[in-house]
């Protein structure tokens, strides 16, 4: 009886008869990649760009048979077979979540290796727009796609089920177009994609109307639709100025009722055509927080007044120890924990300023976890006049000391500003006043804030006077001392105001 080979025989044959093809393909290219080497969506205008390293002085393609150009060495720090290549997506192309084919060819028909991209590409029909809904208490916009250990730069935070248009999508964040010729991004985690089939939001804005309580004076505009926002607290002259994108007006009058105590001569801007701009001047100096939201479909815009009496005995301040629990922050190279030094002196200085007769509210009073996130949502509901959040720096070089604060908003710059000249009294040295800081805690509207990085636990020098009760007890004065300095530049600063804007004598 003839010999029959197994199933299994006849494959490894085949394998083995195969396997110097596979190599010699495989040695003909290495590694596949999309720039960025992540999925992405691409609309039409858009450039896709590939890299594929490989065997010096081939014929390489990629997506439709595309060429693919050899890199010089001098192009590539030395390293031959470097090979990239740049589409330009048409309105025309499709392509659905898939890799990317590249080959190396040996004529027009005959492909010697091919290898897919790890990560898969999406091209977007402009004539089925991809919308999203924002969801969450903490949805935001990034102006790019740049990060580091704070995350990307915000443009700014939004209300919940805010639509948003889509035109691209690149790793974890979705491009948002807000207007002609400008845009944003937005991190997938706070947006929820809806169905094909929808428009473009757009809107026309109704008449508006101003009135007042008795602790906050309200902008309200009523639209189409949840668009997406741009506010800005702008000084000298102090205004908030909000973008409303995809709105155009059709405002015929504003109308201001009684009660109208902070907001001065408020108007608006067609900036472009699809830019709706309020202008709203604040009658004192110093802005006291603000907030921006939906009610339905009208654009809410709630506009906190300063304190009936800037004194510290009338005063609710937020105070944030940072870290805690298991986010233990910066740890000195003897030990000393961030998380222990804060609570020290967050404790100290919720002891001077209820002394004072502040009303203090913590974010934590213990040794306890808490997500940066919950503690801006705790202090939204809570709404102190201000916010203090305690911290202690680090840097890799032990020769690195001082102190210093830090802001997001320039509006609130003054109070972090007055308390970083207390703070230099101390003895330390100075390591500036920060602006445009984009941690969590500065991000709120609501209040004027300050993050205060009160030394560097790094240096030998700083991390002795920190864990000092003497000093820690000094710092907390001094803190305390910054916020009275701020809130008596402003005593003298609205009384200037008030008087400014009073009617002339008959």
């Amino acid at each position: 009886m003839a010999y029959v080979p197994s199933f299994s025989t006849r494959l490894l044959v085949l394998l083995l008869t195969l396997l110097p093809g596979l190599l010699r393909a495989q040695a003909l290219i290495e590694t596949v990649e999309t720039v960025p080497a992540v999925n992405q969506w691409l609309q039409p205008g858009d450039r896709l760009q590939v890299r594929l390293k490989g065997r010096p002085g081939q014929r390489v393609t990629f997506l439709k048979g595309l060429p693919m150009t050899e890199l010089a060495p001098t192009l590539t720090k030395g390293q031959r077979g470097i090979y990239q290549g740049t589409y330009v997506v048409q309105p025309s192309d499709t392509l659905n979540n898939r890799p990317i084919l590249f080959q190396v060819l040996r004529n027009d028909t005959v492909a010697l290796a091919s290898a897919f991209s790890r990560s898969r590409v999406r091209f977007l029909s402009p004539n089925t727009p991809q919308l999203a809904l924002t969801k969450g208490q903490l949805a935001y916009l990034n102006y790019g796609l740049g990060e580091d250990r704070l995350g990307g730069a915000k443009l700014g935070y939004l209300d919940s089920a805010v639509v948003l248009h889509l035109t691209g999508m690149v790793g974890n964040q979705y491009r948002v177009r807000l207007a002609e010729n400008q845009q944003a991004w937005v991190p997938q985690e706070v947006v929820r994609l809806l169905p094909p089939g929808g428009f473009v939001p757009t809107s026309l804005t109704g008449s508006w109307s101003v009135s007042g309580d008795s602790l906050y004076d309200y902008v309200q505009v009523p639209l189409d639709a949840r668009l997406p926002y741009r506010s800005q607290l702008l000084t000298n002259p102090t205004r908030l100025v909000v973008d409303v994108f995809g709105a155009t007006s059709n405002t015929n009058w504003i109308t201001q009722r009684t009660g109208i105590r902070e907001l001065g001569d408020v108007h608006y801007e067609q900036v472009q055509p699809d830019v709706f701009r309020l202008v709203l001047p604040l009658r004192h100096a110093q802005a006291w927080g603000y907030s921006i939201g939906y009610r339905g479909n009208n654009l809410v815009i709630r506009v906190k007044r300063p304190p009936a009496r800037l004194r510290l005995q009338s005063l609710t301040i937020g105070l944030d120890a940072g870290h805690g629990g298991t986010n233990v922050g910066a740890t000195s190279a003897s030990g000393s924990q961030e998380k222990v030094l804060t609570l020290a002196i967050a404790q100290k200085l919720r002891q001077v300023l209820e002394k004072e007769g502040a009303r203090v509210l913590m974010t934590r009073e213990t040794d306890l976890s808490v997500e940066n996130g919950s503690r801006v949502l705790l202090m939204r509901q809570l709404n102190p006049d201000l916010l203090l959040s305690i911290h202690v720096n680090s840097s890799g070089s032990a020769a690195v000391q001082g102190t210093s604060t830090y802001y997001r908003y320039v509006a609130y710059r003054p109070l972090a500003l007055a308390i970083y000249n207390e703070l230099l009294k101390t003895g330390l040295k100075g390591f500036g006043n920060v602006g445009s800081f984009n941690f969590n805690l500065s991000g709120p509207t609501e209040y004027p804030n300050a993050l205060i990085e009160t030394a560097f636990v790094s240096n030998p020098e700083d991390e002795k006077r920190l864990n000092d009760p003497a000093f820690q007890q000094q710092l907390a004065e001094r803190i305390k001392d910054g916020v009275e300095e701020f809130l008596k530049a402003n005593r003298a600063k609205g009384l200037r105001g008030w008087l400014q804007q009073e009617p002339a004598p008959n």
